[in-house]
């Protein structure tokens, strides 16, 4: 099996067809979630110096196909991590308040204070995607939010947040059985919509949305990853291998104690 970049050249287009939704690198599947195991304690006491720090933030965008694994993501991924230095923000349709303010505005309020990791279940991403399928605004608005959204990135990161978003690339045929069972799970029946069909009848258009957004906002400060992501397993220890080599990168350490602590005496 030839070796798969998970991460596209900044300024390089790409298509979809050529990264393999089924990739796992050759690994085994049970050595591979040992291994994510032992990542996922790297990564709940590198958010716990991140939280103590509190000189940076970090930033992960999710965005998928309908069925794509992003609420199983957070779900695995962020077991045992500390929840009360975790945000978790889901974008659905915009209210009238938020239609009324610049597309940016709603999520400006949700990006994570210093110290915190904010997750976007969607994201801004939904303006450049959902909004150019439907031609719900001129094909002359939705252009230049590629550059809006750049320069917004930008500013979270020289404000200190550092920015990580993760394309989870599923296949209809994936899609399909995940739709499936959702049908016929009484305990998943609630995640299904019909309103997931009309978009699946539209993925041609999404997959080239999607391209276009990962070339134009793929940049050195806010990268994008396509996750290969039929495999559960290989989605969630990409996803925490990433995240933990992120979080190292930061340079984090916990702040000086206060001074004198060895003279303290605690009292019966």
């Amino acid at each position: 099996m030839s070796k798969q970049i998970l991460q596209p050249p900044v300024g390089k287009k790409l298509k979809l067809k050529d990264f393999d939704p089924n990739y796992c690198d050759g690994l085994d599947k049970d050595e591979t979630k040992l291994e994510t195991i032992k990542l996922q304690d790297r990564l709940k006491e590198l958010q716990t110096m991140l939280f103590a720090d509190k000189s940076q933030a970090l930033l992960i965008v999710l965005q998928a196909m309908d069925a794509g694994g992003k609420d199983g993501t957070i779900k695995h991924v962020f077991t045992g991590v500390n929840p009360q230095g975790i945000k978790v923000t889901g974008f659905k349709q915009p209210t009238s308040e938020e239609l009324g303010h610049d597309f940016l505005w709603r999520i400006h309020q949700h990006t994570p204070e210093k110290g915190y990791i904010g997750i976007f279940n969607r994201s801004h991403y939904e303006d450049v995607l959902v909004v150019r399928v439907n031609n719900i605004v001129p094909k002359a608005v939705w252009k230049k939010r590629y550059n809006h959204i750049n320069n917004f990135e930008s500013l979270l990161a020289d404000n200190g947040t550092r920015i990580v978003k993760f394309y989870l690339h599923i296949d209809r045929d994936e899609q399909k059985e995940r739709f499936e069972e959702r049908l016929t799970r009484p305990d998943k029946n609630w995640k299904f919509s019909r309103g997931d069909l009309k978009v699946r009848d539209q993925w041609d258009d999404y997959m080239e949305a999607y391209e276009e957004a990962i070339y134009q906002c793929n940049t050195e400060v806010a990268p994008w990853f396509v996750v290969p992501a039929n495999r559960k397993w290989y989605r969630n220890y990409v996803i925490m291998k990433t995240l933990v080599k992120t979080l190292e990168d930061m340079n984090l350490k916990y702040p000086d104690p206060e001074p004198d602590l060895d003279k303290i005496i605690i009292s019966d």
